[in-house]
């Protein structure tokens, strides 16, 4: 693994420096002046947000049609856009699950007699954003690539805005058919957000800010998924009335439909597709080789890769075994602490809260560090341990204990989303960012539908169904956790970061030499006029 670091020479010349990490050898680039690589800020580019720079940047090859590296501060108005959809989003996949025993009762006229075909009709209100995500990712990922961000995250805001609102219309007992489709709109919206923020953050941010980038995008999520479990159960309280649990419904219904609504309203306003210009080097590289790099081609790259191969598995099964606990969460919980409903959500609040301050820090440690092999590995062991720990703690009925294993299994479980996004763009290069996070995720809804269906199926058929549920949970996060240390770390978007960089020096020392040698040879030349003279 190699990293950057940059040194100073006697006057001032900035010399980057390549570290291997495993034997310590460093390689230095040619020397150059400072004042040779950072050039004045574009006013053209700073005109064209009317916000300006606030960073530096690089210049660059001819091969790369004299392509500047800039960084916008728009950037954090993109991500921040982005985010704020992604939470709408999120909180829409799991809002009715978490308060299912108040839908059941709601939707009863509507709903099957078994009590078992109940609950699975209930888990696939969460279980359709899983299906809906596998068969749309690849088309999705295409048009993402063809047509940008901005189309994508439109079309996603405003098909988030009408799930919501048909949710509204099938405020009636006999609708629960129209809920499956109002939810099934929201799913596909999901398609269209879940796997942005590592493409998101390649196309705005500068190479030591991606990781903080993709975690603040997945920090959306957790942030929709926090108030998914945490929002419904303190709008809908009514135990037994079904009129009352219509009219908090409506509450809770109607007030997420104008949220969306206006986020979409303003990603149609402010969300812009990339910036005028790139904001790293390797994204340069990325951007001149897509036009010759066909989509199902990149689809071939990224399976003949053995390693992210490997870790489409084992992120598929961190991710999706998250995806099942959160499906199950309301019946896990009143399993153990029966009409506890409140707890319930706040057992998802803490699980999500703690899973923000994960990925915030796991994002930041990246970007420091670039130890991406071994943070993957550490917090895969952790998410394992938190899981055993939190099953152990339910067996033993004590609510805060429950809290507290669930803050640590949200902590590393939610916090290894934005790591195993970047890992693999790094693992990938230069494949779009789009394409292997969307694989990513595509792989963690189906571990998520195989986990969730196979604990339900479990808790009908067994005494300590629960139980064996969770268990069996553990056990297959600790098969991820080998398969995660059989990786073989490839960091390939850093090696293209630096070369590209050292390529950018090299340049700016040719073109210094020209200058400082040119003098010199009009000088001997007029002595050697005056001497013939």
């Amino acid at each position: 693994m190699h990293v950057q670091t940059l040194e100073m020479d006697e006057k001032g010349a900035s010399k980057p420096e390549l570290e291997d990490a495993e034997t310590g050898g460093r390689l230095m680039a040619p020397e150059t002046n400072a004042e040779d690589v950072v050039s004045p800020v574009s006013t053209e580019n700073a005109n064209h947000y009317g916000d300006g720079l606030d960073t530096h940047h690089l210049p660059l090859n001819q091969n790369s049609s004299n392509l500047e590296v800039h960084l916008y501060r728009k950037r954090w108005l993109i991500v921040l856009l982005f985010a704020a959809c992604s939470t709408s989003n999120a909180y829409q996949w799991i809002h009715l699950n978490i308060i299912g025993d108040k839908v059941v009762l709601y939707y009863n006229a509507s709903l099957p007699k078994s009590v078992y075909l109940q609950q699975v009709a209930l888990d696939w209100l969460s279980m359709v954003y899983m299906l809906a995500y596998i068969p749309l990712i690849f088309p999705l990922t295409w048009l993402l690539d063809k047509k940008g961000l901005r189309l994508v995250i439109i079309a996603g805001s405003l098909l988030n805005a009408l799930g919501a609102w048909l949710k509204c219309a099938a405020l009636h007992p006999d609708r629960f058919a129209l809920v499956v489709f109002a939810q099934t709109t929201c799913a596909i919206a999901q398609v269209f957000i879940l796997g942005i923020p590592a493409h998101l953050a390649a196309v705005w941010f500068g190479p030591n800010e991606v990781s903080t980038a993709t975690a603040f995008g997945v920090f959306g999520n957790q942030i929709g998924c926090a108030l998914g479990f945490l929002l419904p159960p303190e709008i809908v309280t009514s135990a037994q009335d079904v009129e009352a649990i219509e009219r908090e419904l409506k509450v809770m219904l109607y007030g997420g439909a104008v949220i969306t609504s206006v986020l979409f309203v303003l990603v149609l306003i402010f969300f812009q597709n990339r910036p005028p210009s790139p904001p790293s080097q390797a994204q340069i590289l990325a951007a001149s080789g897509s036009s010759d790099e066909a989509y199902c081609s990149s689809l071939r790259n990224l399976f003949a890769n053995a390693s992210f191969v490997l870790l489409l598995v084992t992120y598929g099964i961190n991710t999706g075994s998250y995806y099942a606990i959160g499906t199950l969460l309301n019946s896990l919980v009143l399993y153990y602490f029966p009409h506890d409903h409140v707890n319930a959500g706040r057992i998802g609040l803490t699980l999500v809260v703690a899973g923000v301050a994960g990925s915030i820090l796991s994002g930041i440690w990246l970007d420091r560090t670039k130890c991406y092999k071994l943070t993957t590995i550490v917090i895969y062991a952790m998410s394992c341990v938190g899981m055993l720990c939190f099953t152990l703690t339910l067996c033993l009925s004590k609510i805060w204990a429950v809290f507290l294993c669930s803050g640590i299994l949200g902590f590393f479980m939610t916090g290894y989303l934005p790591v195993g996004f970047e890992f693999a763009a790094e693992l990938t290069y230069p494949e779009p960012e789009g394409t292997s996070s969307g694989l990513l995720n595509a792989s963690a809804q189906i571990f998520g539908i195989i986990l969730t269906l196979g604990i339900r199926a479990v808790t009908e058929k067994l005494q300590n169904g629960m139980l064996a549920g969770n268990l069996a949970i553990t056990a297959v996060l600790l098969l991820g956790v080998v398969g995660t240390i059989l990786i073989r770390s490839d960091l390939r978007r850093q090696v293209a970061q630096l070369t590209r960089l050292n390529e950018a020096l090299i340049e700016e020392e040719v073109v210094s030499d020209v200058k400082t040698k040119s003098p010199a040879k009009v000088e001997r030349t007029d002595t050697n006029d005056a001497s013939d003279i």
